[in-house]
């Protein structure tokens, strides 16, 4: 009776002597002398990254494509799927990871972790994108689980790629190919991402963080809508936290700057003046002189003039302040007046390009013409 009663035990904890056994086998390479290996890029504010393993040519040139790695899909022998497409790699399922919604060849994926897989074809291959990421190659295939498929032409290349890769190509702000390379052929196919979307989408992640904490990254982020023209009723909210006092830019003429050129482009410049003449008192002298410049450009010759006439009294003697009221008297006509702080300056340049751009200014004045 002991003696079945231990053999019992015995069998009882069979698997789990097994399962500890295969837990405990130590690190190799990949079989088959392939290569594991992974890329990444970001894509705008998007990261890309691809797994897979690389298989080699190993002297098998015109034995690739067609053969090794079948036409289209079929059955290998293993697992539940009938009909598989090529792993896109060797060993393990390659995978792809994408960090924000993103569109392949003009086709919307949603973010997030896909099994990749390839239907070759010489003239059209498919490109699969599977929800199933965990399974073993393309053993368990299962179209069902398709996220998306989009076709793409393969191209021939002149050299050889005696390891498979994937390489990220023609990249721009907002797009790449991603482009698998082995033997003498590329499959590539075009990603590309939303990066108004992503950008908005990561200043209100951003926000509501301990970065939302400095009226810096309200500021910033108002700035980016100011220079895209886009989303300025909540890029007007994000000002009004910039210059608020809790988060410091109630005193910064950057803050005040930013709000200003919000309320003007949403067409509300009585009031983006008020918040000007709110920003000047807080600008350092090269920030009120940049901004007296932007005024001449804008015809606003007078508002220009005082920008300039605050700016010198309050930083006299400066080459910058003092150059400044030789362009407020030009732009108002008084050539005379504008030549004697174009000389008074002349002593207060340092630099040689200052130097040159002051004879340039007194050239003009002396024949009455103006400067800006």
């Amino acid at each position: 009776m002991k003696q079945i009663l231990s053999f019992r035990i015995i069998l009882l904890f069979l698997p789990l002597l097994y399962l500890n056994m295969v837990q405990a086998q130590l690190t190799t390479p990949p079989s088959g002398g392939n290569k594991k290996a992974s890329v990444s890029e970001r894509i705008g504010l998007t990261d890309v990254s691809i797994h897979y393993d690389r298989p080699g040519v190993k002297g098998r040139e015109g034995k690739i494509w067609g053969a090794l790695v079948p036409v289209g899909y079929s059955y290998l022998g293993f697992g539940s799927a009938k009909q598989s497409p090529w792993r896109a790699g060797a060993n393990e399922n390659t995978t792809i990871e994408f960090s924000t919604d993103v569109q392949i060849e003009g086709q919307d994926l949603p973010a997030g972790q896909y099994g990749f897989f390839i239907a070759y074809d010489p003239n059209e291959c498919t490109i699969i994108f599977s929800k199933n990421s965990t399974s073993w190659g393309s053993y368990y295939y299962d179209p069902k689980e398709d996220a998306l498929q989009v076709k793409v032409k393969p191209i021939a290349l002149e050299k050889t790629v005696e390891w498979l890769k994937y390489e990220f190509l023609n990249q721009t702000s907002n797009s790449a190919i991603i482009a698998l390379q082995w033997e003498k052929l590329m499959i590539p196919f075009k990603v590309e991402v939303d990066l108004t979307k992503t950008q908005l989408a990561s200043f209100r992640k951003e926000l509501r963080t301990k970065k939302g904490f400095t009226w810096e990254s309200w500021n910033q982020a108002a700035q980016w809508c100011v220079q895209k023209n886009i989303n300025l009723d909540q890029a007007l909210l994000w000002t009004d936290s910039a210059t608020n006092n809790e988060f410091g830019g109630d005193q910064s003429f950057q803050a005040w700057r930013t709000k200003a050129q919000v309320l003007a482009k949403l067409g509300r410049n009585s009031e983006a003046d008020e918040t000007m003449k709110k920003a000047l008192p807080f600008g350092n002298e090269y920030e009120v002189h940049q901004y007296a410049k932007q005024l001449i450009s804008e015809k606003k010759n007078k508002e220009a003039f005082d920008a300039f006439k605050m700016n010198y009294d309050k930083h006299p003697n400066s080459f910058i302040t003092t150059t400044g009221m030789a362009r407020a008297y030009s732009t108002i006509g008084h050539y005379k007046k504008a030549l004697v702080f174009a000389q008074k300056a002349q002593p207060l340049a340092i630099d040689p390009s200052d130097k040159a751009t002051l004879d340039k200014m007194t050239t003009l004045l002396k024949k009455g013409k103006d400067v800006n």
